[in-house]
């Protein structure tokens, strides 16, 4: 860290190194992220979904839910990338798996997805020194506090000190 005139330093904003998670901790991710039409639609064609449930309002009022649905990989990727900066940013190694995954409530344009992470489970990594395994359990919410996606995900982190730039 550089100091600054004045004595003051320079902080980086980073996520949280592996010494640093606290399992059990509820991590809320914040502003929540509200979804748009145009979220939906430039999602759904990047991604090459053709599902008339996210595209079609003509076909999707004529389904269940009566109006189109947000993609649920939307919901799962802004639920993730809503928990980046404060958890993951700068002291990821590798993203090694996606688990148990549900979409209990639909999401529709106009909601906004609010995230929370738990870390669950944390390890050393036995092959890798200087890393670290945590395993997080994501839950995003609408404005209603209705449950719409769900995810564990598993992570290589760096320790404090093994960083890339942390004395290494």
């Amino acid at each position: 860290m550089a100091e600054l005139a004045g004595g003051g330093r320079e902080i980086e904003q980073r996520g949280l190194f592996f010494e640093e998670f606290e399992l059990g901790a509820r991590y809320l991710h914040r502003p929540g992220r509200t979804a748009t039409e145009a979220d939906n639609v430039l999602f759904t064609t990047l991604t090459m979904n053709t599902q008339g449930l996210h595209l079609d309002a003509a076909f999707a009022a004529s389904q269940p839910f009566g109006r189109p649905l947000i993609n649920s990989m939307w919901t799962l990727s802004t639920m993730v990338g809503a928990s980046v900066a404060q958890l993951t940013q700068g002291t990821l190694v590798a993203q090694l798996a996606m688990g148990e995954i549900t979409f209990p409530h639909p999401m529709f344009a106009g909601d906004t997805l609010y995230t929370e992470t738990t870390p669950t489970h944390a390890r050393p990594s036995r092959s890798r020194p200087g890393q670290g395994i945590v395993t997080l359990a994501h839950t995003g919410r609408n404005q209603r506090g209705e449950v719409v996606a769900t995810a564990s995900r598993t992570a290589l982190v760096w320790c404090v000190g093994a960083g890339p730039g942390e004395g290494t």
